[in-house]
């Protein structure tokens, strides 16, 4: 009696585990759902790997490790009916689909590729109605950043590891964001600070007090830079007459919502809001696009694709979007989003990061998320729902107070309505309501506030500025940012002061030699210039080959001329102030990814390491004995403690002021990320 014949399935290939749940989740049993683990074949990591000599044709490798996986993946291709390669819809997704289509000979022209934007049910299922053959023009694009990455930094590492130490790098995108924190730095370091005054008052009109700025003499603004100036000021009026009001002005004002996510939009706010480095927000999006295990659902994706540079929003979206409105908001708090785009570089192949139901809000899902889970999300949702939102109305007051020559200023505003704000309680604007005065009214002064100041130096960076600063540049792309801060880091060039970026002695070092030998590499107009070279070749405008050549050519000339004449870059250990405990020998103050040690200088034969204490000049608030010292989470987050810990467990996120510079109280630390 013959057996029956089992129908062969189709095989789709995605890039993750959780991914491939979640899609074999909506296909069903005809499907079987694959992870190929990110990519399978590479450049090799010994050697070069691009033959500059035949047209920069790259050599790529299986990656070391994955033999049994590709094995097993051409095994499982071989029994299918059909396959389809599922991974992310941009060009490291469709390389991965084209390295993919390669390892298991599937048709050049075949139809085995399906993307999406979002993991949802209708969304993959209307996907895998509409397969389409590989886009050559999008792999021509990844293919070009890799190998010009590659030529970038195996050209230029081996010279510093010889020149400098070993274990540095450097590249197109890295020079340049490091050579931003420098120059910022030494605007720090130049910085003059130069004194002014100000002149606050309190007025009373009646029985309701406001105040006031100083706005100058004879209806002219008047800068107040020394303390004489002040007494000027205060000798021309007399504060036990009245003052009058000589100008009132009442003008209505906008505030737009402001645009749904982009990638690096999601990694500022992120940061500015949430403290996560980029890396970490990326990480956490990724979880959420590729799904999450929701009761009497199952494994849904709660994002749109994360990598993006567009602020578009599908008709879909934007149309479940209003019905959401009208129910919870009502018709007047309802926007249509319009999307215009601002630039030629963005390449819009993907809408904004939004979640994939606005019914799905982020207390609904509160149980069911990690912390930093809901965290992301909440902050992913309110975005949406407030880019689809009214503006903020506002009535913004001035009033000019005048007595003699002397004027101050008093400004006040009024929300008239709440519109996107009502979401995002961030962005709320406070009412600062005015008396009801006109023209002529007397009002009387109840004290004056002269205060000095010094002006202050340019603010470091912080993962948000610095990122929003290179992509006003047009250097790096969405997926470049996260990957550019932690090599940063990791190698060395980089710290942190609670969240702004210290360039370190190591990073200044490796700049002056990539500045001096490479100039190109850490020009920022031309970064940007090959970065928007790079986009053509996704447009199918610009012939990747050609791209490279003409960066190419110019460049190993500088590095055959940093080969034989730079010269060998000394660095010098800084002994440190206290003696190994393991060896008694002298100590030397290194630097890790959390910041500077005491290490052996005998290292490696001895490897004894002791942390550095920084006190901050004051005794503990807690137990009076011990000192406040700064301390650093496993993360790298700064916080104070007490130095008597364990016997003493203050803790502090904010630094401590003593108790007569101020009434705050300290913010406990309570976790240790």
């Amino acid at each position: 009696m013959a057996t029956k014949k089992t129908k062969a399935k189709k095989l789709v290939i995605v890039e993750s585990p959780a991914k491939a749940r979640t899609i074999e989740n909506y296909l069903g049993k005809d499907y079987e759902v694959l992870a190929s683990m990110g990519h399978i074949r590479d450049l090799p990591k010994s050697q070069l790997g691009v033959d500059t000599n035949n047209n920069y044709e790259p050599r790529y490798i299986n990656i070391r490790g994955k033999a049994p996986l590709i094995n097993s993946l051409k095994k499982a291709a071989k029994a299918a009916s059909t396959v389809y390669v599922a991974s992310d819809p941009d060009r490291e997704g469709e390389a991965i689909a084209w390295h993919l289509g390669h390892i298991l000979g599937l048709p050049e022209d075949g139809k085995n590729r399906v993307t999406f934007n979002e993991i949802t049910k209708p969304a993959v299922k209307e996907a895998f109605k509409h397969p389409r053959s590989i886009e050559h023009d999008l792999v021509d694009a990844q293919q070009a950043r890799r190998v010009l990455d590659r030529l970038v930094g195996y050209s230029i590492s081996p010279i510093l590891w010889q020149k400098v130490k070993r274990g540095l790098s450097a590249g197109r995108v890295q020079s340049v964001a490091l050579g931003l924190i420098l120059d910022k730095e030494k605007e720090i370091s130049a910085f003059v600070p130069e004194e002014y005054w100000s002149l606050a008052a309190i007025f009373k009109a009646g029985r309701q007090e406001f105040s006031a700025d100083f706005y100058g003499l004879n209806g002219k603004k008047t800068k107040l830079e020394r303390q004489s100036a002040v007494a000027e000021v205060l000798k021309q009026i007399d504060t036990k007459k009245d003052f009058e009001i000589s100008d009132l002005q009442t003008k209505e004002s906008k505030r737009n919502a402001p645009n749904p996510f982009t990638t690096s939009t999601l990694q500022q706010t992120a940061n500015s809001q949430l403290n996560f480095h980029a890396r970490k927000t990326m990480q956490i999006a990724q979880g959420l696009y590729e799904g999450i295990s929701l009761p009497k659902i199952g494994h849904v994706g709660l994002i749109t694709y994360m990598r993006t540079d567009s602020t578009r929003l599908s008709q879909t979206a934007q149309e479940l979007g209003k019905f959401f409105f009208l129910a919870d908001f009502g018709e007047n708090n309802y926007h249509r989003h319009i999307y215009v785009k601002k630039s030629d570089s963005i390449q819009d192949a993907n809408e904004a990061v939004r979640q994939t139901d606005v019914k799905r809000t982020p207390e609904s899902l509160k149980t069911i998320l990690t912390r930093d889970q809901y965290r992301l999300y909440n902050l992913i949702w309110s975005r949406f729902v407030a880019s689809q939102m009214s503006e903020q109305k506002l009535e913004n007051q001035s009033l000019m107070i005048v007595q003699k020559q002397a004027t101050w200023r008093a400004t006040g505003i009024k929300v008239l309505f709440d519109g996107w704000t009502k979401v995002m309680k961030t962005s709320s604007t406070k009412n600062n309501i005015l008396p009801a005065l006109k023209i002529g009214d007397h009002v009387q002064m109840v004290s004056n506030l002269p205060e000095q100041h010094f002006t202050q130096p340019p603010a470091r960076y912080t993962e948000a500025t610095l990122i929003r600063a290179l992509e006003e540049l047009g250097v790096g792309r969405p997926s470049t940012y996260a990957p550019t801060m932690d090599t940063l880091q990791r190698r060395g060039y980089i710290g942190f002061d609670q969240k702004k970026i210290v360039p370190t002695d190591l990073g200044d070092i490796v700049q002056g030699v990539v500045v001096k030998s490479f100039p190109e590499v850490t020009d920022k107009k031309f970064t940007s210039k090959i970065e928007s070279e790079l986009d053509k070749v996704e447009t199918g405008s610009a012939k990747w080959q050609k791209v490279i050549d003409e960066f190419y050519r110019p460049f190993s000339k500088e590095v055959d001329a940093a080969v034989e004449n730079l010269e060998k870059v000394p660095i010098y250990d800084r002994i440190a102030p206290e003696l190994c405990d393991n060896c008694g020998g002298l100590m030397v103050i290194r630097r890790s990814r959390r910041g500077e040690f005491y290490a052996c200088a005998r290292f490696p034969d001895c490897h004894g390491t002791k942390s550095i204490v920084e006190q901050i000049g004051m005794k503990c608030p807690k137990c009076g004995i011990g000192d406040v010292v700064v301390k650093h989470t496993k993360r790298g987050r700064v916080f104070y403690g007490c130095s008597r810990y364990p016997e003493c467990d203050f803790a502090s996120w904010t630094k401590p002021k003593p108790a007569e510079d101020s009434d705050d109280t300290q913010t406990e630390v309570k976790s240790s990320n």
